[in-house]
């Protein structure tokens, strides 16, 4: 078991190169309050970039997808993870050979970032308008999905 062992690309079944070699993380940063998400414009050298998405990359083998995406999001937002709460983890996308977990994270707009070099630029988006953006095509054909999480967790906030 290497640290960082889970970088590099898998030739999918479904036809498509995906980035991680043990399938990959992300997580939606939820502020309950505004209704809103935090989202990157991913830099324009990144797989699909100038696209918007959510901090999230490959996962190690070793790690579980709640420890992948809050490590992405470290690496990619400099968010500790203690000022998140993880209430949600889905994998909304599975090729059998290649999956993605999609966790859901409530913390707060006043939360400070830094985006690293993967992000041209970091935000927080209403809920009602994350659909308008030109979104990552992989969390665009999920997005539905993941919108009826965030209603049922609002639900409960």
């Amino acid at each position: 078991m290497a640290l960082r062992d889970g970088d590099g690309w898998v030739q999918c079944q479904c036809g498509s190169k995906h980035w991680g070699l043990h399938g990959a993380a992300g997580v939606v940063l939820l502020d309950a309050g505004s209704r809103s998400v935090l989202m990157q414009l991913r830099a324009e050298w990144t797989h699909g970039g100038r696209v918007w998405g959510i901090p999230g990359g490959a996962r190690d083998s070793h790690e579980s997808a709640i420890e992948s995406a809050l490590r992405e999001m470290r690496e990619e937002l400099a968010i500790d993870e203690s000022l998140v709460e993880v209430v949600h983890d889905n994998m909304w996308t599975d090729h059998d050979d290649w999956h993605y977990h999609t966790v859901i994270a409530l913390t707060s707009r006043d939360v400070e970032f830094v985006t690293n070099d993967e992000a041209e630029l970091a935000d927080w988006i209403e809920i009602s308008k994350v659909q308008d953006l030109n979104l990552h095509p992989g969390f665009a054909s999920n997005w539905d999905e993941i919108l009826i999480a965030i209603e049922e967790v609002l639900a409960r906030t």
